[in-house]
């Protein structure tokens, strides 16, 4: 039978990805390949001499891995497959490995060293993982998008019967309630419908959320797309040359606001309560009004139809941090014609970009072309 002379093995050996130790009968290392110098990070010069407790954690697991290589009968040759153990890198960090290696003994049967190849088991446990999470995530996805369905189901016959036995006043206000709860219902489901896409793809991106640690990118929301899509977006200083009024009793807000509208090349005007917004709207004229709902002498409302009154062609955007409206101020505001309401503050800066370049769309038209003169 033909057999491979020994240079050979050793070249095939030694360029192997996987590591590949062998020692003599004293535990010192004599030949170390350079798959264990990619894995490890100790050259062949900087390990061979040394003992091989040098590439374990402990002497403990040293001795436990030689153990399982001896655990065959004596003069046998001791083999071990698959024998899972830690190894320790040069900058110190421990990695999982499987070892097959054996005993080796000489014509007497006695023992001159052993030899072991290790496979790195980080990349595998990943892909088990990976499975594991792959199929987690069909049966989550599954499992959520039926309920899922029977909520948004519903909340489409509640929206039906409120239409029917609110009046409108009321309606108004609940309409609004319940279309925040369909607009996060349907975050939640373009989430769900991601994590199935992403169980059955082979790749997925991350994103780092904190130093160090990163999580699957799951995409934007419907409803940030829809706000950042080049459509809807307002373009570079699109509200140019508007001039606008801030009105809110925290001056903190005001300001914020107004620095905000200042980069987007706004003149602004901002006022602490609604007597002297009125002062300002008597000595110049405003493309838009931004109020806050709840304040000492006018609220939102007495504001709203003040303006309303006295300067038909400017709008007003109501703004509030709460849904809760125990003076019915947007109730009231809305039966009367209000249009925009933005529930939440601090103000989300794209939304109210948009809404004050939906409301002041005809303000920003270009003049028509001047035509020639004959």
């Amino acid at each position: 039978m033909f057999q491979l002379p020994p240079v050979y093995l050793e070249r095939l050996v030694e360029s192997s990805l996987d590591i590949v130790i062998a020692v003599d009968s004293e535990g010192k290392i004599i030949f170390y390949n350079d798959g264990a110098y990619k894995t490890l990070g100790y050259t062949s010069t900087e390990i061979r001499g040394k003992y091989v407790t040098a590439v374990y954690p402990s002497l403990d697991e040293a001795r436990r891995v030689m153990a399982a290589l001896r655990s065959g009968e004596p003069g046998e040759t001791s083999q071990v497959k698959n024998f899972e153990t830690t190894l320790l890198t040069k900058n110190g960090d421990q990695i999982p490995a499987a070892i097959s290696g054996s005993i080796i003994y000489d014509e007497a049967g006695n023992e001159i060293g052993s030899i072991g190849f290790l496979k790195d088991l980080r990349e595998i446990r990943r892909r088990d993982q990976l499975a594991t999470l792959g199929e987690l995530a069909v049966g989550l996805a599954h499992r959520i998008n039926n309920p899922l369905e029977v909520i948004f189901n519903n909340l489409d016959l509640l929206s039906k019967h409120i239409s029917q036995v609110c009046p409108d006043e009321e309606y108004v206000i609940d309409e609004e309630r319940l279309e925040s709860v369909q607009r996060e219902l349907g975050k939640i489901r373009a989430i769900v419908s991601r994590i199935d896409e992403m169980a059955h793809e082979s790749r997925y991106v991350t994103t780092e959320y904190l130093r160090g640690s990163r999580m699957a990118d799951l995409g934007r929301d419907e409803t940030a797309a829809a706000l950042l899509s080049p459509e809807a977006q307002p373009a570079a200083r699109a509200l140019a040359g508007l001039t606008i009024l801030v009105v809110d009793d925290d001056l903190g807000v005001c300001y914020s606001l107004r620095d905000l509208l200042l980069a987007e090349g706004c003149e602004v005007e901002v006022a602490t309560n609604g007597l002297d917004a009125l002062k300002v709207l008597a000595r110049r004229s405003v493309d838009i009004v931004i109020s806050d709902v709840v304040m000492p002498d006018l609220d939102g409302y007495d504001l709203y139809m003040e303006v309303r009154e006295r300067y038909r062609q400017t709008p007003v955007v109501l703004m509030t941090a709460y849904f809760y409206d125990k003076d019915h101020v947007i109730k009231r505001s809305k039966v009367e014609g209000l249009q925009e309401v933005i529930f939440k503050k601090p103000v989300d800066p794209t939304r109210l970009k948009n809404i004050i370049l939906e409301r002041c769309r005809p303000n920003l038209s270009p003049p028509p072309p001047q035509l020639p003169t004959p």
